[in-house]
């Protein structure tokens, strides 16, 4: 039987940063990566602000002439990927067998890209249309770019869950090292969603905020003033291991991943259970997965998004699970706007951070917590408490709930 799962690598294309380091520094000081659009932008017009990753030249991670029609989502993914493989010291072929590594990173695919292209036909017919368009834009490219890039032969595979998509991309990756059919995993999302059709859906659906004559102040989870969220682009991949192969080459572990749940609300495709008896299950399932008590955890770092239905759901799972008394929790989305699926990985990273440093982020822009939110909110600054596990929660569209533990690297077994 396979021993505990670690996390050796960690590569972000973030608002805040490119490091865990970076990101988790943002959220403690409150660096915020909202802004309005830039002229030129797509979205400039579109949205009152939103949260943009560094451009990255697509001839710096692809070559030749498919650098030319590939979406940012896939750009952003390869070099995550690269910057994960870096921070673990690994090459693939030379410190694992190639079919010994898997690649789950998911998203939802070019679309903006796509869109592109489908103008083009409508301009100029069927030969406006590139012949790279579908490399540059499924969904799996992400996941199959990577392993065309870095050598991996084993199991690839992109998850399509919305907005939970990059958690359980990394609760897939547990399930694969604990089955033994792999030794390291590259587990993540990427996503480009600031373009403006995908933006008039969230926006004609009333979901992002809007009216904030300071940009940096939209996204709000949990403050009784929150009116939606702040779209947000990047990406994330942790290279998971087991920890036996980590410790036989040396490699320096950021943490462990104990467990994880997943489960569905089964309840409607956009809006959460009011209740949060879904979200619940899936916090009680992780803890349990991950061979701890309620009581072990120390910090939740929180779905979050700054909407109302969202937000009120969560608390009222976090009560189901807790009672009157859930751990100290917060979410990073007060700076980092709501990336997604991306999210989630991104999440995880600083939950990690707050293990190592001892360190729980608060929650920006929180002034007055709802009424309906009567827990125990980190705000205004980091809390200086050493905590043994963190429970990070990620939902999304579809009733998809995903929840994550980590906990400081074990003995390798």
């Amino acid at each position: 039987m396979p021993g505990s799962v670690t996390v050796t690598g960690i590569g972000l294309v973030s608002p805040v940063g490119a490091t865990a380091a970076e990101v988790f520094d943002a959220v403690c000081e409150g660096r915020s990566g909202l802004a309005r659009p830039p002229e030129g932008h797509p979205v400039h017009g579109v949205v009152d602000v939103a949260a943009f990753a560094p451009a990255i030249d697509p001839a710096s991670v692809l070559p030749g002439p498919e650098s030319r029609v590939v979406d940012r989502s896939i750009v952003m993914a390869l070099r995550a990927a690269g910057d994960a493989l870096a921070d673990a010291g690994l090459r693939v072929g030379h410190d694992v067998d190639p079919y010994r590594v898997a690649v789950v990173v998911s998203g939802v695919g070019g679309l903006s890209t796509l869109a592109d292209q489908v103008l083009r036909r409508a301009e100029r017919g069927r030969f406006g249309v590139s012949p790279y368009m579908l490399p540059g834009t499924l969904p799996n490219m992400g996941a199959a770019r990577i392993a065309i890039a870095f050598g991996v032969r084993g199991y690839t595979s992109s998850i399509g869950t919305a907005c939970a998509a990059g958690a359980q991309s990394v609760g897939e990756g547990l399930r694969i090292l604990r089955a033994g059919e792999a030794d390291v995993v590259l587990a993540g999302c990427a996503e480009a969603p600031l373009f403006p059709a995908f933006a008039d859906a969230f926006g004609n659906a009333r979901a992002l905020a809007r009216g904030w004559a300071d940009p940096t102040a939209a996204s709000r989870p949990f403050d009784r003033r929150r009116n939606g969220l702040v779209l947000g682009e990047g990406a994330g991949v942790l290279v998971l291991e087991r920890a036996a192969h980590a410790a036989a080459r040396g490699a320096r572990r950021h943490a462990d991943v104990l467990g994880w749940g997943a489960t569905n609300d089964a309840y409607h495709p956009t809006t959460p259970r009011p209740d949060g008896a879904g979200a619940a299950h899936c916090m009680r399932m992780a803890v349990r997965d991950a061979g701890l008590g309620l009581g072990d955890i120390g910090y939740v770092n929180a779905h979050g998004t700054s909407t109302r239905a969202g937000d009120a759901a969560e608390l009222a799972a976090l009560r189901d699970v807790y009672g009157a008394h859930p751990p100290p929790l917060s979410s990073t989305k007060g700076v980092t706007g709501h990336m997604l699926g991306v999210s989630g990985v991104v999440e995880a990273a600083v939950g990690i951070e707050a293990l190592r440093h001892g360190l729980l982020p608060p929650t920006h822009n929180l002034d007055d917590p709802d009424p309906a939110g009567d827990v125990d909110h980190i705000r205004k600054q980091a809390r200086a408490v050493a905590v043994d596990a963190v429970l990070s929660n990620s939902f999304g569209f579809g009733g998809h709930n995903v929840s994550l533990v980590l906990g400081h690297p074990a003995s390798a077994g």
